[in-house]
């Protein structure tokens, strides 16, 4: 079983301009999601796809390829599974053996751990699911969620849980972008944009460390948990 870690890495970003290669406690953001794949010891190969000079240059720095994207993947309207794909074909066409699951980091998830890569794959390599993806408690429950419409509020589920105790409300999670590992051949034959298909296993992480960076405020909360939690000098 061959694994690779494919890094999206794109340079442009309107929440926080520059966020992938932003230093974050000392080094590039980029670069924790790279370490994080070296420690796991489940990652054959690593692959930053960038369309941006500075991560190419920050992915060879930390031991990573660094691979660029064409423009039309790298736009606010590409789709993240074709950019995979990119890297996928490109491997393929200049003769490397074809990987057997393939783990997405996004590098605005700098609190993952290795072990979290590691529990996702494990899933694919020894659980025989087709997909799996890290999971955070969600913080509001669909029977709880109201919409408001002309400022009338009603709840969103008509369920009758609206009001019932949090002990009779079954929990719920809600998808933390950290990992994703999938079965390359199941992935190739899905026909939607969607990463997560067929049997589909959740590795859960605990809120604190599942801060996806978007904003400034985002960048500075990870930093923040990052010394709370000790893992400012851990990867």
């Amino acid at each position: 079983m061959r694994t690779i870690a494919i890094i999206p890495a794109r340079a442009g970003s309107k929440g926080l301009p520059g966020k992938n290669t932003k230093p974050f406690l000392g080094k590039p953001l980029l670069a924790w999601s790279i370490e994080a794949a070296q420690k796991s010891g489940t990652i054959d190969h690593i692959v930053v796809s960038t369309d941006g000079d500075e991560a190419l240059e920050i992915a060879g720095k930390y031991g990573a390829e660094g691979m660029r994207r064409p423009a039309e993947l790298a736009s606010d309207t590409a789709l993240p599974k074709d950019a995979v794909l990119h890297v996928l074909d490109t491997l393929e066409a200049r003769g490397d053996a074809p990987f057997d699951v393939l783990v997405l980091l996004q590098p605005t998830s700098p609190l993952r751990q290795p072990e979290d890569i590691l529990h996702c794959v494990r899933k694919l390599t020894d659980e025989g699911v087709d997909s799996s993806a890290t999971f955070k408690a969600s913080g509001a429950h669909p029977s709880r969620v109201w919409s408001i419409d002309s400022g009338l509020a009603a709840p969103f589920l008509n369920d009758g849980l609206t009001w019932a105790p949090r002990q009779a409300v079954a929990p719920v999670y809600a998808l933390n972008g950290a990992v994703y590992a999938v079965d390359v051949a199941g992935f190739r034959a899905e026909p939607s944009s969607a990463f997560l298909f067929g049997k589909t296993a959740g590795v859960i992480m605990e809120p604190e460390r599942s801060i996806d960076i978007d904003t400034l405020h985002d960048f500075r909360m990870a930093e923040a948990a990052a010394r709370i939690l000790g893992l400012d000098g851990a990867q």
